[in-house]
């Protein structure tokens, strides 16, 4: 269970404290993977995973959501060396209107984008310095 697609591999999305994704999540994690390797193919950059799988400590000590998806595996904070925060958001957000992946939680951040595979859609924007434009 390394490769989940192409360019992903399931230990990118272990805990930032090390715990491994749990068995019970490798559905989840392989459809949030194969979502994410389409977003890479359409930009033709490599994507990298701030923040995938979260145990429920760590979450806690993070600050995120007490039923975040991250907790289930199901959501990635990513960023890509390309693109900034704001244009990766809007590339995914195209591919999500387009329906060429799962429309779920979409977050912009100042320095990365959240993604997660929710069933039901919601956005968010989280920056400190919004454009103004």
């Amino acid at each position: 269970m390394g490769d989940l697609t192409r360019n992903f591999n399931l230990s990118e999305f272990r805990c930032k404290d090390g715990a491994p994704v749990p068995d019970k999540y490798y559905t989840n994690v392989q459809k949030l993977a194969e979502n994410l390797q389409k977003i890479r193919d359409i930009i033709d950059e490599p994507l990298v995973i701030v923040s995938g799988y979260r145990t429920p400590e760590h979450n806690r000590t993070c600050g995120g959501a007490t039923n975040s998806y991250h907790l289930s595996a199901q959501a990635a904070d990513i960023r890509c060396g390309g693109l900034d925060a704001v244009e990766l958001h809007a590339v995914i957000r195209d591919l999500i209107a387009s329906g060429y992946v799962h429309d779920g939680g979409l977050g912009l951040y100042d320095t990365f984008v959240h993604y997660d595979i929710r069933a039901v859609p919601y956005r968010w924007d989280e920056r400190k310095k919004k454009d103004t434009k």
